[in-house]
């Protein structure tokens, strides 16, 4: 061995599923001996050093016989000029690893890498298997740009953003942010630097889904085998909270465990001392060459095989193979939701079997237990209906004003609109609670059967008569056919409904507190029509647009983003139904 390996220790410390509670991979981390020279210092300027550096991490690892899937670090130079990281692959080879099994944490300095040649690097890496994951994130001179062309499987975003977490909005708008580009590339989002039971609080409340800290478990010589993970009581910074769940579903990636490896050629006894050697193993995949799955041997009926008058004569020799059932897999990015329909296609004695997560070629990048899919998916339904409106089973504001905040995080241009009841009172006060009652339950059921049908919608029941409806710019067509060109009453009584829209292009609007104060105007200017009306109007325009409605006795716009024109009272003259006014 070189010298210089004379001069380093290596320490692990766990990688934590913050959705399952257990540990998803060992971080190796290089730590320089007292008083010698800083190998990592000259790691960052020779590139060949520091491919030899992630090499010797995963051969320490191999010496602690650990399953779990392993994060290396590794400089953004050295990636960039040897694109094949050659002593890095020989070394997972060498120990029986797989690339898929080993995710490279990308270290700045970024600032002077070669663009071109970085991105092509990763490409080179990613087709051999291996993950890419862009570390340090929010403190150091990784660019929106390079980041976004990265498209890394993990962001970690550096501890300095989790101190202060729990009490600093910027912070929580950045990890916001970040979650929200996670979401549209398809990789998950880290933090490091959890130290107390308020920041992990903040990152499950912020969406993060994977976490490093002395909380869970310090740096170790050995990989830890138990972690601390606080009672679930321990939930929100500032009371009760949810964490963040995307609205189709928390994806399967949330939930990947490691899974359990081993060549189609095994043998039923290599399998079985896998098995008894690794006791927290729920079953093991056989794959090919590629790592593709091929079979999948279920722990608790491949040991009853065994363990039956004669079953060690019969199977411990031969092939697994003839134990093995066809594995069950899903992409990497499929729902825990299509996690379940997969369960439910498949035979009913292997409902409770691991379900294989593979990549774009088949590879298997983990497993996910169906006690975590159907845990967490629980845990939804009951957070869910805690925030649907009694009476109409609709979300509250709280779901369209996050997804307001999401479309505007990434750009894209939306309509919220805002629905009621002409006259809502007069309608109690003349038909009676009840047919009030019934009548907004009507409009609800309406306004989900619309949205069920329009996939980019959302739709949700503020109290009383008023609903809001987020759509793409032209999808609201549907909703206003539906509520506004129908007859509505309410014991008898005809009732009409007034609809008012802000389109909001990209950068229109900087929240949703800002998109619903420019409905404000353009509801009171619906409302003042006569009969069902609808009125659309842009932040920022001095320009409104009837789209239902006479016109006549409509104010001009006024309020935030809607003001009236210079010298102008706002009321329009006849035949300006449908066309755009200012």
């Amino acid at each position: 061995m070189p010298a210089w390996t004379d001069q380093l220790r290596f320490a692990f410390q766990p990688v934590v599923n913050l959705s399952t509670g257990s540990v998803a991979a060992l971080e190796i981390l290089a730590r320089p001996e007292p008083g010698e020279v800083d190998v990592l210092a000259t790691a960052r300027r020779c590139p060949d050093l520091d491919a030899e550096l992630a090499a010797l991490a995963v051969r320490t690892a191999a010496h602690h016989e650990t399953l779990l899937p392993l994060h290396v670090n590794v400089f953004a130079t050295t990636v960039a000029e040897l694109p094949r990281l050659a002593a890095l692959g020989k070394a997972v080879h060498d120990i029986g690893r797989r690339p898929w099994e080993i995710t490279l944490d990308l270290v700045g300095p970024f600032t002077h890498v070669p663009r071109a040649a970085l991105l092509e690097s990763v490409a080179v890496l990613r087709d051999e298997g291996y993950r890419i994951c862009a570390d340090g994130v929010g403190d150091g001179d990784l660019s929106l740009r390079l980041l976004g062309e990265l498209a890394p499987d993990l962001v970690k975003l550096d501890a300095s953003l989790c101190a202060r977490l729990d009490t600093d909005r910027g912070r929580q708008a950045a990890v916001a942010a970040m979650r929200q580009l996670c979401e549209r590339i398809g990789g998950l989002l880290a933090i490091e630097g959890v130290e107390s039971e308020r920041q992990y609080a903040a990152v499950r409340e912020a969406g993060v889904q994977l976490a490093q800290g002395h909380l869970f478990a310090p740096p170790a010589r050995r990989p830890a085998t138990e972690i601390y993970l606080p009672p679930p009581a321990v939930r929100a910074v500032n009371g009760p909270a949810v964490p963040y769940r995307p609205p189709s579903g928390p994806p399967v990636a949330q939930f990947l465990q490691p899974a359990a490896l081993l060549p189609m050629s095994a043998s039923a006894g290599a399998v079985r001392s896998h098995l008894t050697g690794f006791p927290e193993v729920s079953g093991v995949l056989l794959v090919d060459t590629d790592g593709v799955p091929v079979r999948a041997i279920d722990r608790d009926r491949f040991l009853l095989s065994l363990s039956g008058r004669y079953g060690h004569a019969l199977y411990a020799d031969r092939p697994a193979l003839r134990l093995a059932d066809r594995p069950r897999t899903v992409g990497a990015d499929a729902t825990a939701w299509q996690v379940l329909d997969v369960i439910a296609e498949g035979d009913r004695d292997r409902t409770g079997d691991d379900v294989a997560v593979v990549d774009e070629r088949g590879r298997c990048m983990g497993v996910v237990h169906l006690a975590d899919i159907v845990r967490a998916l629980a845990e939804s339904r009951v957070e869910e209906a805690a925030r649907l409106n009694p009476l109409t089973r609709l979300p509250g504001s709280d779901e369209v004003n996050g997804e307001v905040d999401r479309r505007i995080a990434e750009g894209r241009a939306f309509a919220l609109s805002w629905l009621d009841v002409d006259g809502f009172k007069q309608v109690n006060d003349g038909a009676g609670f009840a047919a009030g009652d019934e009548l907004i339950r009507s409009v609800g059921r309406t306004l989900a059967g619309v949205a069920a049908g329009e996939p980019a919608c959302r739709v949700g029941h503020i109290g009383g008569d008023d609903f809001l409806v987020l759509t793409e710019p032209d999808g609201l067509e549907p909703f206003a056919a539906a509520l506004l060109d129908v007859a509505w009453s309410a014991g008898g009584r005809p009732v009409t409904l007034s609809l008012a829209t802000a389109v909001c292009p990209p950068g229109g609007v900087g929240g949703h507190h800002a998109a619903a104060a420019a409905l404000a105007p353009l509801k009171k200017a619906a409302k003042a029509l006569p009969g069902a009306s609808w009125v659309l109007g842009r932040p920022g325009s001095q320009r409104t647009e009837i789209r239902r409605g006479s016109p006549l006795r409509v104010p001009g716009p006024a309020g935030p983003g809607f003001p009236a024109p210079p010298g102008q009272s706002g009321a329009l003259p006849p035949g300006q139904v449908g066309r755009a006014v200012g």
